[in-house]
């Protein structure tokens, strides 16, 4: 873990770790060198990545690292601890505004509140993550979660080396775009924080409920926040101005899935034969075939839907863009914070393209 932070929490991050951790399903069972040979393909296929993705993406590295970043190879239970640490540095502040605004620091038993209902999440989504590139913990890492692209492939009975390398073409576009622009994590993080941090001072449930309970949902807040989503558990929660900045943030995220997955498609079959295959498969899995209603309502709470819109209306804008002024005049948006897409724009590409190209 990283070093706690003096200022006032809202939740035991620390606990919220121990508890993503303990409940997180193993995932599959395979013999001992295929596990060996997942783990080493993973890593191959994380290196194999980052030419294919400089090359089709034109962007360069601000600091010409030409290998990105480090890339860890995990189970579920360790990628749910560690988003802990992710959560914990984008919130950092936060509980002084809290303790600003209910007179007092978060009790112990709220921290421990909130990070039951963290843990447990982070524990769920631990089963559906294939990777994720983490900008916020120090120089920044790439999480391959190991379990989960065995249990994808199986499923979708596609190429193994293709498929691990069309994983990592997505996450290590991810980290090209931190790269790219390293006033991004900073600009999305203090976004993010003004935001929550607004919602903590504003929010009618801070007014009326008992405290412990707004802990919680303070909690639930920051872990849908952080994912971009806002149209699920925070419902009635949020002022007018509170849900334009929301829409501007998802705006962002929606840009950088959707870049990434046009990106991994566009390297294409003379380094992914199996590409349209995947993409295919990949897609009738996203859009939930076979999912049983459980699934459907867990995805529903937790705003998964929202998150797969970002991918579709991400994509839409950037081959939009690039239809428009082609791949280097798309690549304009990571120049500077101002170039990000509106909510109105991640829309309406020529909208953007008037304002940023003229």
């Amino acid at each position: 873990m990283t070093q706690a932070s003096t200022a006032p929490q809202v939740v035991d991050w620390s606990a919220a770790a121990q508890i993503a951790g303990r409940l997180a399903a193993p995932g599959p069972q395979a013999p001992r060198d295929e596990l060996d040979s997942l783990v080493s393909g993973l890593r191959g296929a994380a290196g194999d990545a980052v030419g294919h993705v400089l090359e089709t993406t034109r962007m360069v590295p601000h600091d010409g690292n030409m290998t990105l970043s480090p890339v860890v190879v995990v189970d579920r239970a360790t990628w749910a601890r560690a988003n802990t640490q992710s959560m914990a540095a984008m919130t950092d502040g936060i509980g002084a505004v809290v303790a600003e605004v209910s007179k007092g620091a978060t009790s112990p038993g709220a921290q421990m509140a909130g990070a039951a209902e963290i843990g447990a999440v982070l524990a769920l989504l631990s089963g559906r993550v294939l990777g994720q590139f983490d900008p916020y913990s120090g120089p920044g890492r790439l999480l391959l979660v190991a379990p989960n692209v065995l249990q994808a492939e199986q499923a979708l009975r596609v190429p193994v080396r293709d498929f691990r390398l069309w994983v990592c073409l997505h996450e290590q576009t991810h980290a090209l775009q931190f790269a790219a622009a390293p006033w991004l994590s900073g600009h999305l993080s203090s976004r993010t924080q003004d935001l929550i941090a607004g919602m903590a001072r504003t929010s009618a449930e801070l007014a009326r409920a008992r405290f412990d309970k707004k802990v919680v949902a303070i909690g639930r807040n920051v872990l849908a926040t952080l994912r971009g989503e806002g149209a699920t558990l925070m419902d009635g929660m949020l002022t007018y101005e509170q849900k334009a900045e929301l829409a501007d943030i998802t705006a962002v995220m929606a840009l950088l899935e959707g870049h990434a997955d046009v990106m991994m498609d566009a390297v294409g079959p003379r380094v992914v034969p199996s590409v349209r295959r995947i993409r295919a498969r990949f897609e009738r899995r996203r859009d939930g075939e076979g999912r049983n209603t459980f699934d459907v309502v867990v995805q529903k709470l937790l705003g998964m839907e929202a998150k797969l819109a970002q991918y579709r209306d991400g994509a839409v804008f950037v081959r939009a863009v690039e239809r428009a002024v082609g791949r280097d005049g798309l690549n304009a948006v990571w120049a500077a914070p101002e170039n990000l897409p509106s909510a109105r724009e991640i829309a309406d590409a020529r909208a953007w393209v008037r304002r940023v190209h003229g």
